[in-house]
């Protein structure tokens, strides 16, 4: 009963996978080669679904969408919006998508290091750990387009840096892709002098909410600075609205009251 059984398994197995070539056996071995006449191919340009790993990049909105086209098109752009519209995931996968493509040669992720509302002390460790609770989301967007394996990897071999607004100061960035993020936390002068950095074959990006700014009431910059470069054709000021909140629907519904 149980040799039978194993018979029709095999049987199945041959007409699903192809017809059994006794040729493909020898006696030393009992490998058997995959049939190739079947068209199948392991290469991902015969498949017409999106696989998850390919992790495609599409627009969830209307705002999301010029965002996108926006980034695409101008060197320098200021993405303005509240909480959850996908500014500084779009712009972070942007970056690594140039960079995959070879657009440009590195990437430059750059926040303030500001607390919200709440001092946590004195960190211990390094710079580099001091700085990382402040650089966790840039951390996620970038582990959620390429693994954690591959982001170290790029950041030891400096193809991705990231780096408080402090630190800032008289570096001149051509042939990278910089993100700004959290930028409603900058003064005037501290992103006049971010701007400024943007060198050759380069692309800036800028995002930031001015309606959630940790600083004290008229010191961010954002807003004006946004105003002004609105009035230059080459800058692109992508500004997105509740309609383009992409998180739980709750947030899109608190932040219309508060």
């Amino acid at each position: 009963m149980e040799a039978s059984m194993t018979k029709r398994a095999a049987l199945k197995r041959q007409m699903r996978e192809g017809v059994l070539d006794s040729r493909q056996f020898t006696e030393e071995s009992k490998v058997r080669r995959l049939p190739t006449h079947s068209g199948w191919s392991p290469h991902p340009s015969n498949d017409d679904r999106d696989q998850a790993y390919l992790k495609t990049l599409k627009p969830k909105s209307d705002g999301q969408a010029e965002l996108m086209e926006a980034i695409d098109h101008h060197n320098l752009v200021m993405a303005l919006g509240p909480a959850g519209t996908g500014k500084t995931y779009l712009a972070v996968a942007k970056a690594v998508e140039a960079l995959e493509a070879g657009k440009v040669g590195r990437i430059v992720l750059s926040r303030p290091a500001v607390e919200a509302g709440e001092s946590i002390g004195f960190l211990p460790g390094d710079m580099e750990d001091k700085l990382a609770p402040y650089l966790r989301p840039l951390y996620d967007a970038l582990s959620d387009r390429l693994s954690m394996k591959r982001v170290k990897a790029l950041m030891a071999e400096g193809l991705i840096e990231i780096a408080p607004v402090g630190y800032m100061r008289g570096r001149t960035l051509n042939n990278a892709f910089i993100v700004v993020d959290e930028a409603q936390n900058c003064t005037y002068v501290q992103l006049k002098m971010l701007l400024t950095r943007l060198g050759w074959h380069s692309t800036m990006v800028v995002t930031g909410d001015p309606q959630q700014s940790d600083l004290l009431p008229g010191i961010s910059g954002l807003s004006d600075i946004s105003a002004r470069l609105e009035a230059v054709p080459e800058i692109a000021v992508v500004r997105l609205a509740e309609r383009d909140i992409v998180r739980h629907p709750l947030v899109a519904s608190m932040i219309g009251v508060l």
